[in-house]
């Protein structure tokens, strides 16, 4: 069923155990509707909104709900509080009374295998999925950041991948990061653990626009609000055109691409937009 127009919150709080959402316990994830943008806020300010299992879980329910929902036409991923996300819940990831090595490593593959899962989530949803970063963004939270199709965040956020502080490695935050920025300002993240500010994160290309705090909503929604009125079905099939190609070698993607050109030049979609421009009228869009 399409969402309604007012605040939606997610229904899997506890969906990591499958057991019923206990009233009491705020959701993971609060999602709100809104001029077909669907705003999905991470809801564990206290905690700095780490990517638990559970909170994972939660994410790519919405995620998944809103994939073949027609009344939402671009996802919006932010946080409560002073951070964004503080990436993985390290209690989460430390050993428990009677656990043995190998039952450990096996659990803590799980929530790395789901994590990577929800970020496939967020590259392949049919939807422009934009990270609205009002905090500090770090490991798995920075991941999060380049995992999205476009990011606007507080001049005053900052990044990091800090897993060498603490003995380890970002090594799959740095599956998106590496992919998103340039491999040295990756390997500088990764090696030193230091914080990155909100400008230099615009530099390296993991944020598009740093803008004051107080503008950063009401800058996201105008974003959002913009690309919401674009064809769903281009957006469709041109997201999952582009990332496709960027990891071919050249020959091929230019191959490809044109292929999913001609598709889009004889779609529906594009005869309805170019008659709009020719008769000087707003295109009426179909479905996606």
């Amino acid at each position: 069923m399409p969402r309604g127009s007012k605040p939606v919150t997610s229904a899997s709080g506890s969906a990591a155990t499958n057991k019923p959402a206990d009233a009491m316990v705020a959701p993971y994830v609060l999602a709100e509707l809104a001029d077909n943008v669907l705003w999905l806020t991470l809801n564990r300010p206290a905690q700095r909104n780490p990517l638990s299992s559970a909170m994972i879980a939660a994410l790519t329910g919405e995620l998944d709900a809103a994939k073949d929902d027609p009344a939402v036409r671009v996802i919006v991923i932010t946080g409560a509080g002073p951070v964004f996300s503080a990436g993985h819940d390290l209690r989460e990831m430390g050993p428990r009374p009677g656990e043995t090595g190998a039952q450990r490593a096996d659990r803590i593959r799980r929530i790395l295998d789901d994590c990577a899962r929800m970020m496939l989530a967020i590259v392949h949803s049919p939807k422009a999925v934009i990270a609205c970063v009002q905090g500090t963004a770090t490991a798995a939270g920075c991941q999060l950041v380049s995992a999205c199709d476009l990011a606007l965040a507080n001049d005053e956020a900052r990044f990091c991948t800090p897993g060498v502080n603490i003995g380890t490695f970002c090594t799959t935050p740095l599956v998106g990061i590496g992919r998103t920025i340039g491999r040295k300002h990756a390997m500088e993240m990764a090696l030193t653990g230091d914080l990155l500010s909100a400008s230099d994160a615009v530099r390296f290309g993991l944020v598009n626009h740093a803008v004051p705090g107080e503008q950063l909503r009401a800058q996201t929604s105008e974003l959002a609000g913009r690309i919401a009125g674009k064809s769903a079905q281009a957006i469709r099939a041109g997201k999952e055109t582009f990332y496709r190609q960027i990891e071919m070698p050249l020959e091929q993607a230019f191959s490809y691409a044109t292929d999913a050109m001609l598709k889009g030049l004889l779609s529906t979609d594009a005869e309805e937009g170019t008659r709009a421009f020719l008769e000087k009228r707003s295109p009426q869009w179909g479905e996606a």
